[in-house]
């Protein structure tokens, strides 16, 4: 049998307003994925777009893979 993945992307941002990533914060997300199975694939460096003016802000979208069980 072909051992079947879901996988799933999150966005890790500090706030809308600016403001450099603590990785307090980027460990706090990692640590509560791996509670519920999820294994750590990519994190990419991002300029997030806020919805406050022109500008973005520094993020992170990690992916996340575990094996699909049909949850």
């Amino acid at each position: 049998m072909v051992q079947r993945y879901e996988y799933l992307v999150e966005q890790v941002r500090e706030g809308l307003m600016g403001g450099k990533m603590s990785a307090d914060k980027v460990q706090k997300v990692l640590n509560d994925k791996a509670k519920d199975g999820w294994q750590l694939t990519s994190l990419t460096a991002v300029e997030v777009k806020g919805r406050i003016g022109p500008g973005g802000t520094e993020g992170v979208l990690a992916t996340f893979e575990r094996p699909y069980e049909g949850r």
